[in-house]
């Protein structure tokens, strides 16, 4: 792990807050079992004194041990009483103090949460039980509080660690990019902090640079297969006799390729930007007309029945995709005719032909064409008809009934959002 890494930082952070924590609870621990020595010194020393005074007068009597009970101590007399107590592995040693000039050892012991007083003198032990438990609160609720205190701070460092993960992992696929590897499903999440938000925007940039490329793709693939037409035309024009004719052929050839490429830039620009298209009131006469002249078809191919009215389109691009449609339309239809309705703001398409194989929406998918037969076609048309029609607020339907292929560019209803 780096010094710069903001993983590392986080990380010496924890370690030192852990480690203040620890100094801390040693720090308290100290002082409460200084506290606690100074309060038990402060309670046992009156009665050792007491004790020792009723030694020097004549000996413990049962009187004096009655006295002793009253105020809830009890005094052993006998050596096994005391021995028991003194010698058990589970007894522990409070406080001890240690007179060697007098040769006298003074400690408090505990056991079971019962305290007891002993202190041995020349030889001889004297050991009084306190019987009042004692319980050691403090010192629990200290250690208590410790613990708390350590998990909450593990858990934020795990907590930290796992939101800070994706920026890792970002980090990681961003290298990647400018080797164009797009795949950011890593970032995928619901989260809603800041470092997640960062990765879900990556994965959107990425998203988009990825649509460029392939935008790039459809546009070179698509001028090598429009493009075919035109050329062979004007090589075709070239080999005869010329003539003023055959040289308005080769200008009209010429003037389609120049349409063709303004064509390609517009879908290109459509396909790998997000922002609006420009639109305005067109006549479905003019939009036709001009997807034909694209075609370079004789008009005998396709037949119009449809209402005259007004779209409201960007001229070019729409007329793009109703150029795609008609020349699907022609080259997979028996008689290499298309039928042209319209129903409101809708264009249908009809043809005789054979149904599509698999659903409409598969067709979307750039090259699906060019998989499936062994035409020269890409497989553009629909995915160039699909991005089109979305931009310009339409959706394409598709339906088989008796023979006929029936494809719908259906309006879209304005959003009541």
């Amino acid at each position: 792990m780096k010094r710069e890494s903001i993983f590392f930082t986080i990380t010496v952070s924890f370690i030192i807050s852990v480690i203040l924590v620890i100094a801390s609870f040693t720090i308290l621990m100290t002082h409460n079992y200084q506290n606690k020595e100074s309060q038990l010194l402060e309670k046992y020393i009156p009665i050792i004194k007491m004790v020792v005074r009723q030694h020097h007068r004549g000996g413990v009597d049962p009187s004096f041990l009655k006295t002793l009970e009253e105020i809830n101590y009890t005094m052993f007399t006998k050596r096994n009483e005391i021995n028991k107590i003194t010698y058990n592995p589970k007894t522990e040693v409070v406080v001890e103090k240690k007179n060697l000039r007098n040769r006298t050892i003074f400690r408090v012991l505990r056991l079971q949460d019962i305290n007891y007083i002993y202190m041995k003198k020349r030889g001889q032990s004297l050991l009084i039980r306190d019987n009042v438990p004692h319980p050691n609160l403090t010192q629990l609720y200290i250690v208590l509080v410790f613990g708390i205190v350590i998990i909450t701070i593990v858990l934020m460092y795990l907590i930290t660690l796992r939101k800070l993960m994706p920026l890792k992992i970002l980090k990681d696929k961003v290298k990647n990019l400018g080797e164009e590897n797009f795949d950011f499903e890593c970032c995928d999440t619901s989260r809603k902090d800041e470092v997640s938000l960062l990765a879900l925007e990556f994965k959107n940039s990425a998203t988009k640079l990825k649509s460029i490329k392939e935008a790039r793709n459809v546009f070179i693939r698509n001028i090598m297969h429009e493009l075919k037409t035109p050329i062979t035309k004007g090589k075709f024009l070239i080999e005869i006799e010329n003539s003023e004719q055959t040289a308005d052929k080769l200008r009209e050839v010429f003037n389609r390729l120049e349409a063709l490429i303004n064509e390609f830039a517009s879908i290109e620009e459509l396909i790998s930007s997000s922002k609006n298209i420009e639109k305005n009131h067109y006549y479905i006469d003019d939009i036709v007309d001009n997807a034909i002249d694209i075609l370079m078809i004789e008009d005998e191919n396709v037949e119009q029945k449809y209402e005259n009215k007004k779209l409201f389109v960007n001229y070019k691009l729409f007329s793009v995709a109703v150029k795609n449609l008609i020349d699907n339309a022609i080259k997979y239809s028996d008689n290499k005719k298309v039928i042209i309705k319209s129903s409101g703001e809708d264009i249908i398409f009809e043809n005789r032909g054979k149904k599509l194989k698999y659903e409409l929406k598969s067709y979307y998918e750039p090259f699906f064409g060019s998989v499936e037969n062994n035409s020269n076609s890409f497989g553009l048309g629909l995915y160039i008809v699909f991005n089109i029609l979305k931009a310009n607020g339409y959706r394409l339907e598709y339906e088989y009934n008796d023979g006929v292929n029936i494809f719908r560019c259906k309006k879209e209803e304005p959003s009541t959002k």
